[in-house]
């Protein structure tokens, strides 16, 4: 069996402004660790696929920065996507490169944005993953909940397959109430929706082919021009025709041959500055004090982030602050989620050399 690593690397990440920018996305930015969220992506992967086997998904602005990142990987596995089409389009891309590359490659798509704290574990979770698709299932990785989330989507899981962990999907959920994600805790039947997906390069083809014609037909061309001197207009033309949707809805929720391995690996998404006080080293008062720049004075369960000039926090709690030298951002850490407003508004006020 061989694996090939997917790096889907499209995203914005506007909730990580000031640090985030359109030319320096979030997982561009060292976050979880003091590398950046993509390298340490990329490394975790390490004993599982090689470099020579690892792929990333992007934009043409971040080529650049993806190839200083994500070091030892063949330069023609950066895809370049022409326009920012959602995960399906991304996916549909990188499953025609590698099924031309490796026709009996089983895939491995992972977000590149994430933070995994147990990296051994995140692979042997992999590992179980791939052998189940190696038979022809499309596999999620459920992320088992530590408490009633209500930013994330669920898998309701089923019937187990075989004797292994994986387990059929019974269905996939939106993101709940907080009472119904209480209900799911308890239940036990219920795991995290992490957007890492498993499967044969040639069973996602034939999926999109049966589940999303649209995309399947303008895809069509693309892989027949996989590895020629034409490939480049071929992409620029056909791309664009590919409907903007997620492989959730385009796939996931519409196929029958899938599956759900539950893992446990000290998973994040980082969603917000406030994550990092999940993932980053804490200070005896509970707070996230990162940068050379950046002190926190009698403050309790905050995050303050200063790489350049002294910022001094005092006597706050459950704050974030972050200096980006040229612009600051001050926010409850329970509004984190709201950080996106800020972009809007500066858009408004004609600010954008500012994003």
């Amino acid at each position: 069996m061989r694996l090939h690593a997917v790096i889907i690397a499209g995203g914005s990440g506007t909730r990580f402004w000031p640090l985030s920018r359109k030319k320096l996305p979030k997982q561009f930015l060292a976050l979880g660790t003091e590398r950046p969220l993509i390298t340490e992506t990329a490394a975790r992967l390490k004993g599982l696929c090689r470099p020579a086997e690892t792929w990333v998904v992007c934009g043409k602005a971040h080529a650049p920065l993806v190839r200083r990142h994500v070091k030892g990987m063949s330069p023609a596995h950066v895809l370049v996507e022409p326009e920012a089409r959602n995960t399906a389009p991304a996916i549909a891309l990188a499953a025609a490169h590698v099924h031309a590359a490796d026709p009996e490659a089983v895939m491995v798509v992972l977000p590149s944005d994430h933070h995994i704290s147990h990296p051994a574990g995140f692979r042997e979770v992999l590992g179980q993953a791939a052998e189940v698709a190696l038979g022809g299932h499309i596999v999620t990785v459920g992320i088992r909940p530590t408490r009633p989330e209500t930013g994330y989507g669920y898998i309701r899981v089923g019937v187990p397959l075989g004797k292994g962990p994986a387990r059929e999907v019974a269905a996939f959920v939106e993101k709940p109430a907080l009472e119904v994600a209480k209900l799911y805790l308890q239940s036990g039947d219920y795991l995290w929706n992490g957007g890492i997906f498993v499967f044969r390069a040639d069973v996602m083809l034939d999926a999109l082919a049966r589940h999303m014609p649209e995309l399947s037909r303008a895809l069509a061309p693309v892989r027949l021009a996989v590895g020629t001197k034409g490939y480049a207009k071929v992409l620029a033309q056909q791309f664009p025709k590919m409907p903007s949707q997620s492989i959730d809805y385009g796939v996931m929720e519409k196929a029958s041959n899938v599956a759900v391995v539950p893992g446990d690996f000290g998973w994040s998404d980082v969603g917000s500055f406030a994550a990092l006080l999940e993932v980053r080293p804490l200070d005896g008062a509970g707070n996230v004090v990162t940068g050379k720049g950046a002190l926190a004075l009698e403050c309790e369960g905050s995050v303050v982030v200063a790489a350049g000039r002294p910022v001094a926090v005092v006597g706050m709690k459950d704050v974030v602050v972050v200096d980006a030298g040229d612009a600051v951002l001050v926010v409850p850490r329970e509004k984190c989620q709201d950080v996106r407003k800020a972009v809007e508004a500066l858009k408004a006020r004609k600010l954008e050399r500012f994003l």
